[in-house]
């Protein structure tokens, strides 16, 4: 269980990350390792059942709370991808994302990070949080159009942890730059 102060982060997927010190080969933008430390055997589940979805993956609670008041935003249960294969694959695979979960993506430090919407079939949420679980950027990512394997979409932000949920997630909940999120890992 890893706790960052008294706060702790969590991210939502389907994405492809570009870590910001990427390296190209072939063509593709990739990360250049895993840093995570650990060896996860999990598979992408494509499914939309709220208790099977990323059923291989583990998972955690994740909570936001408002800087100000400490009042609880949202709440998530989000699959974690907390190495290479994982964070690669994101929700690339996943028909849809029921409205209590989400995807939580792991670095074992804080850095620059993008996303694109690689072969995405619905729009999100991608938010980046720093290493003490503050927020520091959100992005509402569109569905990539009927022609487009939404490469060229291309979120960017900083943070040692990005959550993808449901588009309009943070908007409907009142979530903003600077509200915290926590979670054990």
């Amino acid at each position: 269980m890893t706790r960052i102060g008294q706060w702790e982060a969590v991210a939502v997927a389907g994405l492809f990350i570009i870590a910001a010190y990427g390296a190209v080969a072939g063509g593709i933008v990739a990360p250049l390792g895993d840093d995570s430390g650990t060896a996860s055997t999990a598979t992408p589940t494509p499914t939309s059942d709220s208790a099977t979805v990323h059923s291989d993956y583990e998972t955690t609670a994740v909570t936001v709370v408002d800087s100000d008041t400490d009042e609880e935003l949202g709440a998530v249960t989000a699959a974690i991808a907390d190495n290479s294969s994982l964070r690669y694959t994101g929700l690339s695979e996943t028909d849809d994302l029921p409205e209590e979960r989400g995807m939580l993506f792991t670095y074992g430090s804080e850095r620059n990070l993008t996303y694109v919407m690689r072969e995405m079939s619905f729009a999100i949420d991608i938010v980046y949080i720093a290493e003490n679980g503050t927020i520091t950027s959100i992005h509402h990512a569109p569905e990539p159009g009927p022609d487009e394997d939404g490469e060229s979409q291309r979120y960017s932000g900083r943070g040692q942890y990005v959550l993808e949920v449901n588009y309009n997630w943070t908007t409907d909940r009142g979530v903003d730059v600077g509200d915290r999120v926590q979670f054990d890992l």
